[in-house]
């Protein structure tokens, strides 16, 4: 992985790309691949970042990622029925 990454570096430096630049898409890809790897789960995918919630947050709004993307399809929660069902409690 080690020479990957050494390779990498060098195409990207002799391409004229600026540090800063670089590690905005290194951090902008490893974001995206634990969102996607978590289906798009953020508190999920911060926890294995290592980093709380809101940096996550934070993070994907100055990188400007595209998260819609990396969220499951199909998998959301039933929407919530017009009127609330009563708790039916137990017998004591």
């Amino acid at each position: 992985m080690k020479e990957q990454l050494e390779s990498v570096v060098l195409q990207m430096y002799k391409a004229g790309v600026r540090c800063s630049d670089a590690v905005r898409e290194f951090q902008k890809g490893f974001i995206l691949t634990v969102l996607k790897d978590q289906s798009g789960n953020q508190c999920r995918a911060a926890k294995i970042l290592g980093i709380h919630r809101n940096t996550l947050r934070r993070a994907i709004r100055a990188l400007e990622i595209d998260i819609v993307p990396t969220r499951a399809v199909g998998k959301r929660r039933p929407p919530r029925p017009d009127v609330l069902l009563p708790v039916r409690r137990r017998a004591t």
